[in-house]
């Protein structure tokens, strides 16, 4: 069983004692302000919330900067755009100062609530499903997959709600892979079955003994961790063009950082493959140049097109890397699986410590 995270546990904490606080602020604020009971209260508080940020897709990094944009937004439609019923709160705000101290208090501990939700960065719509695999061996994973009209989608207002760490073994257990134009699901019942398929289905379709080797090595890797849920995806055979019949590229693999949603593609470009040039008989110096040139050119097209097209910062091998996957994987891939949570990520247990100072 995985452990409990210490930095949500202090968070709960937090909560609970500013429940705590509010409760005792709660009567000198009903006689301030004439509100009938503490549900009524909370409610005229906390159902503008959505009124004044744009909950599917605002990052907001800190109970202040909620606070701050909540009173902004709370400012703007009342006094500007003449909302009767926001004008109302702020005229309660100006006059009362328990109503004030119990509002700011409230949307703190609301801020804190919703933190994964509200502090994570959210993939864009267009990037919140990939495809990957061979041609008619293909998959897909979506953050919220539905199934409409014959095809996969993301159920645009889940995407956010996600509970899981995007682009993590967590995420491919909580979605599965979708299988294309069919309402079916490749469910995994655990972690080790989601790490056989991987490798010996998805990567082994490549025919790449290098890619199957680093796949075997990311399985270790998962597989020595305290929480695997927590693993970034090693993401194979990412297809550029996603369900586009005519093939276009495949990226040997992907890895997404959870938090900064940074996308590093790695690219085993060994000589056999790549650049080994065959039929070469009675042919001039300056055609075979020409050649290997084109190959070059391809292969840097293949490259310049992922970055534009999906921002990823391909990383390339050739034959001197991969005499020795593992030291490859673990120099270049591993430190990517353990990605760093922002400061305001980790900031909980050193709040808890201060809070009723």
């Amino acid at each position: 069983m995985a452990k409990r995270d210490p930095n949500n546990s202090a968070r709960n904490r937090i909560i609970k004692s500013i429940k705590l606080k509010l409760r005792e602020m709660l009567p000198d604020v009903l006689k301030e302000t004439g509100f009938e009971d503490e549900q009524s209260l909370n409610a005229t508080i906390g159902s503008k919330n959505d009124e004044f940020f744009d909950l599917k897709n605002d990052v907001i990094h800190g109970q202040e900067e909620f606070v701050s944009r909540w009173l902004e937004g709370l400012k703007t439609s009342a006094l500007e755009n003449g909302v009767a019923a926001h004008l109302s709160i702020w005229k309660y705000l100006k006059k009362h100062k328990k109503f004030r101290e119990y509002t700011v208090l409230f949307l703190k501990r609301s801020y804190l609530k919703h933190f994964d939700e509200l502090s994570k960065n959210r993939p864009e719509v267009e990037d919140a499903e990939l495809w990957i695999g061979q041609e008619n061996a293909n998959y897909g994973l979506l953050v919220s997959p539905r199934f409409r009209k014959g095809a996969w989608e993301n159920d645009k207002s889940e995407i956010r709600a996600f509970t899981k760490a995007y682009w993590t073994i967590g995420h491919v257990m909580a979605t599965g892979l979708v299988i294309p134009g069919k309402e079916k699901i490749f469910k995994f019942s655990d972690v080790e079955q989601y790490l056989l398929f991987f490798q010996d289905t998805l990567v082994r379709n490549s025919g790449s003994r290098y890619e199957y080797e680093i796949a075997g090595h990311y399985c270790d890797y998962v597989r020595n961790q305290t929480d695997p849920n927590q693993v970034p995806l090693l993401i194979p055979e990412f297809r550029y063009a996603g369900l586009e019949k005519k093939h276009v590229y495949r990226l040997d693999f992907l890895v997404i950082n959870p938090y900064t949603l940074d996308k590093v593609g790695f690219e085993l470009s060994p000589w056999s493959t790549h650049g080994y040039l065959s039929k070469i008989g009675g042919l001039t110096q300056k055609k075979i140049n020409e050649m290997a040139a084109d190959n070059f050119a391809k292969e840097m097209k293949k490259h310049r097109a992922y970055f534009k097209e999906h921002s990823v910062m391909c990383l390339i091998y050739t034959d001197e890397e991969l005499k020795d996957t593992k030291r490859l994987f673990d120099e270049d891939i591993a430190p990517l699986l353990a990605p760093e949570r922002t400061r305001v990520q980790l900031s909980f247990q050193i709040m808890e410590e201060f809070f009723d100072g």
